[in-house]
């Protein structure tokens, strides 16, 4: 259809506003899905925590992941799949957290005993003395 055979509404040219010819706006109807239910959590930045400090068997790494799959999920819309590696990623957070405190505790431990059994030994333990790095060497000695 070429311009010149058109037929224009007479109060309606092509560059004039035609308020007449338009139809009125229909409404828009925008579905947000699950507006009552809370998505999951991700726990990404408890994961890179965990990741970042001590890492005992790469358990803030896999926390990490399921955290990343969580988000992705949860991006996507399949929230039964972000609940699930949401709580994948809380369990192995939980894990890494506990080993995280565990080790620093079990070396303070270590040492404290090793003071106290140092102390009892032949007497008293003096680390700052001329000997005492040679008595210390003597405990490892056969």
């Amino acid at each position: 259809m070429d311009n010149h055979s058109y037929n224009f509404p007479s109060d309606c040219t092509p560059l004039t506003n035609c308020k007449s010819a338009r139809k009125p706006a229909g409404s828009t109807v925008v579905n947000m899905g699950n507006s009552g239910k809370n998505p999951p959590r991700d726990y990404l930045v408890w994961s890179l925590c965990n990741t970042l400090y001590v890492n005992f068997c790469c358990l803030g790494f896999m926390a990490l992941i399921y955290s990343i799959k969580a988000r992705d999920q949860k991006t996507q819309g399949n929230l039964q799949m972000a609940q699930e590696c949401s709580d994948k990623a809380k369990w192995y957070n939980i894990l890494a957290a506990g080993w995280n405190m565990l080790i620093p505790l079990l070396a303070i431990v270590l040492l404290v005993l090793l003071l106290v059994h140092l102390g009892s030994s032949q007497g008293s333990f003096d680390f700052f003395g001329e000997d005492g790095f040679q008595s210390f060497m003597k405990l490892f000695s056969w």
